[in-house]
């Protein structure tokens, strides 16, 4: 059955008994909606799905995301009888809020773990399946659009990418995928191909390689590298790259641009830096070894030594 009618229909059941318009001693599943009406739909608080949303955190035990799904089928349900339908004047749930999700941070491959993924390419797709690793840990490609590039995308030292919404975006290739292109293309070239324009193909059939293939190529090498293949995918590869490339020197908007990510709070999930990369940061400044003059240093309670410290205005 249909989920969007599963949830309304849990909602009015849960609404109609909040009202007493059904027995509380019956169960919220046994309730009927038939006699539910525009009156009762009208009458709708945010106060009325507030109170709804406590009741499946509390006595439905539904996380987050659920409930924020639910909250997604009221509003639309809402915006239709308002916008589309004209049968009400006024959207009683316009500023009706989601419940705040945690934001978890993506999952991606240190640099080492990079290296020996790429290392670990080996056998007969040698070449195409090393460059598709290499594109994606080098350009931050999402796997719908590598496997819509041709051939006629690879022009010199960039690459011609289609992104979400059919947006064009640019990206520099750098040596590596230079390389990897190369060796890939010589290969590809020497095969008999059915479809001439794409520019990774399966060498079973000679078509344009899926999302499933490339999917499961990843799997491969990232079991033979030894790492763990069911927590990482194409998808976290990206991750790397945009995780790698911050952790490098470049900037979150330039990053931005690479991803084709059309609002920069997308890509400021990447910006996850742990303790020790901001322990390091500090003692790379190079005024971490500059103490103060003149001044005796202290010896604190634990022995370990400490210099005085001057007190400056603090500075943006």
């Amino acid at each position: 059955m249909d989920e969007y009618f599963l949830d309304l229909r849990n909602f009015f059941r849960y609404l109609k008994q909040e009202k007493n318009l059904a027995p509380r001693d019956i169960p919220l599943d046994d309730i009927s909606i038939d006699d539910v009406d525009l009156s009762l739909v009208r009458d709708v608080t945010l106060t009325d799905i507030y109170s709804y949303m406590n009741y499946l955190s509390r006595d439905r035990g539904l996380n987050a995301a659920s409930r924020a799904r639910k909250v997604a089928t009221i509003r639309s349900f809402y915006k239709y009888l308002t916008n589309k339908a004209k049968l009400l004047e006024q959207n009683p749930v316009q500023d009706l809020d989601s419940p705040r999700m945690k934001k978890s941070l993506p999952k991606y491959l240190n640099l080492d773990e990079s290296v020996s993924l790429l290392e670990s390419v080996d056998g007969k797709n040698a070449s195409r399946d090393y460059c598709i690793l290499t594109l994606f840990l080098n350009c931050g490609l999402r796997i719908s659009e590598l496997v819509g590039l041709n051939t006629t995308d690879v022009r010199g030292d960039h690459l011609r990418v289609l992104g979400k919404g059919n947006k064009e975006r640019v990206l520099f290739l750098n040596e590596a995928c230079q390389k990897a292109l190369q060796d890939w293309m010589t290969d590809r070239d020497a095969l008999t191909l059915v479809d001439q324009n794409a520019l990774f193909v399966t060498l079973q059939n000679r078509r344009r390689i899926s999302k499933a293939a490339v999917h499961k190529l990843v799997k491969k090498h990232l079991a033979a590298a030894g790492l763990d293949s069911t927590q990482y995918s194409s998808h976290k590869l990206r991750h790397t790259a945009a995780t790698l490339m911050l952790q490098n020197g470049v900037d979150v908007r330039t990053l931005q641009e690479v991803l084709g990510h059309d609002h920069l709070n997308t890509t400021q999930i990447y910006t996850h830096v742990d303790s020790d990369d901001l322990r390091c940061a500090a003692r790379a400044n190079p005024l971490a070894q500059v103490k103060r003059r003149g001044r005796p240093s202290k010896k604190p309670a634990d022995g370990s030594e400490t210099q005085l410290q001057t007190k400056e205005k603090d500075v943006d």
